[in-house]
C-alpha cells in the first residue's frame, strides 16, 4: 500500500486537473440522481393532478420542475463530456510524469546497474506497468472519492425527506461501495498479480525471441520457445477467466443490492403514503432516487478487483527506481585539468558485493597523447577498465585519477565528454543516418555531417542512398552491412572532438579487406588523441606500440609490443596460437 500512497504523491503535481475531474464527476453523479428523482416525482405529481379538480390543475406549477429536469439533464451530459476530457488529460499528464520519473532514475543506472536485467522486462516496466498505473487514478481513486462524497450527499438528501429511506440508501451504498469491493479486492488480488507477472514474463520472452530469432531457427529451438510462450498464455487465460468470473459476481451483487435498496425505499414510501404521512408523488422520488444513487458505486468492485495487479506494477516500478546507482555523483566537477593523464593505483572494482573482483589491484599510467593497446582474455578486466574510465562503474579501493584529480570527484557526464568510443557493439538507433550522427553532436549542420562521413569513407554510400542523410537504417542497423554500420559509428566518433579515443574491438567480425580499410580510417581518427585500443588480435599492433596485458583484473605484462613478443611470458604464446589459427 505504501507504493500506492507514493504513487499518489507523484500524481499530486497534477492536482488542479485531478480536482477538476473530481468536481465534474461529482456533479455528473448528483445531476443524474437529481434528474431521476425529480422526474419520478414530476411524472407522478402530474398524473395525480390530472385526476384532481380543474382548480387544482391550475394551481400546480408545471414550469419550475420541468426547468429543473432540463437543467439536470443538460448538466449530466455536459458534466460527463467535460469530465472525460479532464480525467483523460489528467491521466495522460500523470503517465508522462511517471515515465519521466522512471527514465530519470534508469539513466544513472545504465549500463552497469542494468546489466542483470532483461531488456524485455525493462521495456515492460517502462511501458506496460506504467500504463497500468495510469488506471489507478482514473479507475480506482477518483471513482472511490466521488462515490464516497456523492453517497453522503444522496443519502442525506433522501434522509431529509424520509429518514428511514435515507438510512436504507446509506446501508445499500455501503454494501455495494465497500463490502463488495473489499471482497473483490480480497478474491482478485492474487490472480490480478499473477496476470501482471505472467504478462511481464511473456513480454520478456517474446522480446528475447525476436532479438534472437536467427539463433533460435539455427539451433531448431523455436518450437521450445513457442511451447514456453504457449504455456504462459494458457496460465494467463486461466487467471483472466477467474478475474472475469469475479467481475461478473461483483456486478451481479451490486445490481442485487441496488434493486433491494430500491425495493426497500419503495416499501417505506408506500407505507408512509398509506398512512398519509407522505405524498403519493414522493414515492417514485424515493425509489428512482435510490436506484440512481448506485451509479456512483457501480465501477468500484471491478476497479478494486484489479487493485492487486496495480500494486504489483507499482512495486516493480519503484523497485527499479529506488535501486542505488552504481556510481556516486559529486554535486559539481572541479575545473578541467591542463594535463589529461590517466593514473590507476591498486584499483579494485566489482559489480556486486558478492561478485568476484573484476579489477583486482590494477595499476597503470596512460600519458597524454599515448597510444596504448590493452590485451587479455575474456574476463581479464578490459571492459571493466573502460567502464571505470567512463564512470559507468565505481571502484571500491585504490586511486584512479584524471589529470591528477580523483575520478570520484568528477561528474560522469563531464568525464564522458572527454571520450569518444568506437566498438564492435556501438549502438545504432532505428532512425535515419542524420539522427544517428547527431547523437554525437546535436548542433551539427549538414556540412559538418558530410565531412564526418567523408572522413569515415561513407559519404559515397550515403549520397547514393535514395533519401541521403534521411535514409532510415532500420532496427539494429538492419539495412546496413557490418562494415557500413562500423563506418557510421566511426563517423559519429569523428564528430566528437575529444582528447581520448577508446577503440573496443572495432574491426571484429569484418572481412580482411574491410578491416584493413577501416583501420586506415581509425588511424586518421586517432591523430592528436590519447588512444586506448582493446583487442584480442595481435596482427595489427605496431612493434613500438605500448601493450598492457591484463590477467585476473591486474597487469600481467607491460612494455613495447616487439619486446613482449620476444621476451614476454604470455604474449608469445598468444601470438603462436593466433598464427596457428590463421594457418588452419
Amino acid at each position: 500500500m505504501k507504493d500506492m500512497i507514493r504513487l499518489l504523491r507523484l500524481f499530486a503535481t497534477e492536482r488542479l486537473w485531478i480536482a477538476g475531474g473530481f468536481l465534474l464527476a461529482l456533479a455528473t453523479i448528483l445531476a443524474n440522481f437529481g434528474l431521476l428523482a425529480l422526474a419520478g416525482w414530476f411524472l407522478a405529481a402530474s398524473g395525480l393532478v390530472g385526476l384532481a379538480s380543474y382548480a387544482a390543475q391550475n394551481v400546480f406549477n408545471f414550469f419550475t420542475p420541468a426547468a429543473f429536469v432540463r437543467f439536470f439533464a443538460t448538466l449530466r451530459v455536459l458534466g460527463r463530456y467535460a469530465g472525460r476530457i479532464v480525467d483523460h488529460e489528467a491521466t495522460f499528464r500523470q503517465l508522462a510524469d511517471l515515465r519521466s520519473f522512471l527514465y530519470a532514475r534508469l539513466e544513472p543506472l545504465a549500463p552497469a546497474g542494468l546489466a542483470g536485467d532483461r531488456s524485455g522486462d525493462l521495456l515492460s516496466r517502462l511501458v506496460a506497468d506504467i500504463d497500468r498505473l495510469g488506471d489507478v487514478y482514473l479507475r480506482v481513486f477518483a471513482p472511490f472519492a466521488v462515490a464516497a462524497c456523492a453517497s453522503l450527499v444522496m443519502a442525506g438528501t433522501l434522509a431529509f425527506f424520509v429518514p428511514w429511506a435515507g438510512l436504507a440508501l446509506f446501508a445499500g451504498l455501503a454494501l455495494a461501495g465497500l463490502a463488495v469491493p473489499a471482497a473483490s479486492l480480497a478474491l482478485g488480488a492474487r490472480p490480478s498479480r499473477e496476470v501482471v507477472a505472467i504478462r511481464n514474463a511473456m513480454r520478456a520472452d517474446i522480446v528475447d525471441a525476436v532479438q534472437g530469432m536467427a539463433e533460435l531457427l539455427t539451433y531448431n529451438a523455436a518450437p521450445a520457445m513457442e511451447a514456453r510462450i504457449g504455456a504462459a498464455n494458457d496460465r494467463l487465460i486461466g487467471c483472466e477467466a477467474r478475474l472475469a468470473a469475479l467481475a461478473g459476481l461483483g456486478a451481479g451483487a451490486s445490481l442485487l443490492i441496488a434493486n433491494a435498496t430500491m425495493g426497500a425505499a419503495l416499501l417505506i414510501g408506500l407505507l408512509l403514503a398509506v398512512s398519509h404521512r407522505l405524498s403519493g408523488a414522493d414515492v417514485p422520488l424515493l425509489a428512482l432516487g435510490a436506484l440512481a444513487a448506485f451509479e456512483a458505486v457501480a465501477p468500484l468492485p471491478q476497479a478494486f478487483q484489479l487493485f492487486g495487479g496495480m500494486a504489483e506494477s507499482a512495486g516493480r516500478v519503484f523497485a527499479i527506481a529506488d535501486r542505488p546507482p552504481p556510481v556516486r555523483e559529486p554535486a559539481q566537477s572541479p575545473a578541467r585539468p591542463a594535463s589529461l593523464e590517466i593514473a590507476l593505483s591498486n584499483v579494485r572494482l566489482r559489480y556486486a558485493p558478492d561478485a568476484p573482483w573484476a579489477l583486482d589491484g590494477l595499476s597503470l599510467t596512460i600519458r597524454k597523447g599515448e597510444h596504448v593497446t590493452i590485451l587479455g582474455r575474456s574476463g581479464a578486466g578490459k571492459t571493466s577498465l573502460v567502464n571505470l574510465l567512463l564512470r559507468f562503474a565505481e571502484y571500491e579501493e585504490g586511486s584512479a585519477t584524471l589529470g591528477g584529480i580523483e575520478l570520484r570527484a568528477i561528474r560522469g557526464d563531464d568525464v564522458r565528454s572527454l571520450f569518444a568510443v568506437v566498438s564492435q557493439r556501438s549502438h545504432l538507433f532505428a532512425g535515419s543516418i542524420r539522427d544517428n550522427l547527431r547523437i554525437a553532436r546535436p548542433d551539427a549542420d549538414d556540412n559538418v555531417l558530410w565531412r564526418a562521413l567523408e572522413a569515415a569513407e561513407l559519404a559515397a554510400f550515403v549520397r547514393a542512398a535514395p533519401e541521403g542523410l534521411d535514409q532510415p537504417i532500420g532496427e539494429g542497423a538492419a539495412r546496413l552491412s557490418g562494415g557500413e554500420a562500423r563506418r557510421l559509428a566511426l563517423a559519429r566518433a569523428f564528430l566528437r572532438d575529444t582528447p581520448f579515443l577508446v577503440l573496443d574491438e572495432p574491426t571484429e567480425g569484418l572481412d580482411p579487406l574491410t578491416e584493413a580499410s577501416l583501420r586506415e580510417d581509425l588511424a586518421r581518427l586517432a591523430r592528436g588523441r590519447t588512444v586506448i585500443t582493446i583487442t584480442h588480435r595481435l596482427a595489427f599492433i605496431a612493434p613500438e606500440e605500448r601493450v598492457i596485458l591484463l590477467e585476473a583484473g591486474r597487469v600481467a605484462e607491460e612494455g613495447k609490443f616487439a619486446s613482449l613478443r620476444t621476451h614476454g611470458r604470455i604474449v608469445p604464446r598468444l601470438a603462436r596460437m593466433q598464427e596457428d589459427l590463421i594457418h588452419l
